[in-house]
């Protein structure tokens, strides 16, 4: 391997998933034009093989990837973020994620990373997801909350079969626009966006994707809902509830318009709301699973943050979410 270049290892670990190209371009984030590029000029090898672009990957498949370090993921460097660590032991951490903080390194966020933060703590990770050690699910950027990180190989292997078997149970609270008239199962295909390739977009030809949704508390302009995710496309949550018409209060992407959807008297009470929101409401509150080498069964519980506090407040009209430790719990979220 030459000097200018780096080697990023993949195992499979789900019974199967997606065409290699796809596969490549979300583990390493890059666009399908990249990913086909590097696996026509051999730089890509499954099982020490070269192969087509079109090849499905199955369980225990090898994927070796190298890349130049201008094109490809840079070596993690430490960058000291404070971190709150929920649960930690010699096979995962618990992360409590805060809201501004990038999951993995990425074009444009290459050295100051969720994990660049955990290199800088010194923290084990495994090594089965490549250029992202350690991740076995992923947090928007701008959406705070709950998330596992793998300590150990087989942590992550035994970790990422659960999630792909629907046995890891995510549950977001979102504050969105408009009211569910019942609970809601959201079954539709994601895939990226044709011309607009920092977005997704509910389409026929994406990858099957399911959300449940249901009303935690009815506001005057909005909802608190608790949303949980069945499988785990990127923006899902926000995506599925824009599709169905209650897209997350302060989302600058799916957000439709925002308070501009809301008319008549309550146009002004809709326009203060999202005044008061820093960023969109989404919030992952709660974690149940099995834990991958003790097999006890482990659930975890995030309050809604700080920084969203004041619009719940005010969306309510109830001045005790603000006074109180515990706004979800006190609205029942937790139940």
């Amino acid at each position: 391997m030459s000097h200018d270049s780096v080697v990023c290892t993949f195992q499979v670990v789900v019974p199967t998933t997606e065409r290699l190209d796809r596969f490549l371009a979300d583990q390493l984030s890059l666009s399908r034009t990249q990913s086909a590029r590097l696996i026509a000029t051999g730089c890509v090898l499954v099982n020490d093989a070269p192969t087509r672009a079109s090849r499905s990957l199955a369980q225990g498949d090898l994927v070796r990837v190298t890349l130049s370090r201008e094109e490809g993921p840079r070596l993690l460097a430490p960058h000291p973020v404070p971190l709150t660590v929920v649960f930690e032991d010699d096979a995962l951490l618990v992360l409590d994620k805060p809201a501004g903080l990038v999951v993995h390194p990425a074009p444009g966020h290459w050295d100051d990373t969720l994990l660049n933060a955990l290199v800088a703590r010194g923290t084990s990770l495994s090594s089965l997801a490549g250029g992202r050690p350690g991740i076995v699910h992923r947090l928007d950027k701008d959406t705070s909350g709950l998330l596992i990180v793998a300590k150990t190989d087989q942590a992550h292997s035994v970790l990422a079969r659960a999630l792909a078997g629907r046995r890891v149970e995510r549950r977001y609270a979102a504050l969105v626009w408009g009211h569910l008239p019942q609970p809601l199962d959201i079954d539709a295909p994601i895939a990226r966006h044709r011309t607009d390739r920092k977005r997704m977009t509910v389409t026929a030809e994406g990858r099957a994707a399911r959300t449940s949704a249901e009303q935690v508390a009815r506001f005057d302009v909005g909802d608190l809902v608790r949303v949980r995710l069945h499988t785990g496309r990127t923006h899902q949550v926000r995506v599925h509830l824009a599709h169905v018409g209650h897209p997350v209060v302060g989302d600058g992407v799916y957000g439709g318009g925002g308070a501009r959807r809301v008319s008549g008297t309550l146009r002004g009470r809709a326009a203060e709301l999202e005044r008061l929101v820093p960023r969109q409401a989404l919030h992952a509150a709660l974690l149940r699973f099995q834990h991958p080498t003790t097999h006890q069964l482990m659930e975890f519980h995030s309050e809604w943050p700080q920084d969203l506090r004041a619009a719940l407040a005010w969306a309510s009209g109830d001045s005790a979410l603000l006074a109180g430790p515990n706004p979800l719990q006190y609205i029942g979220f937790f139940v």
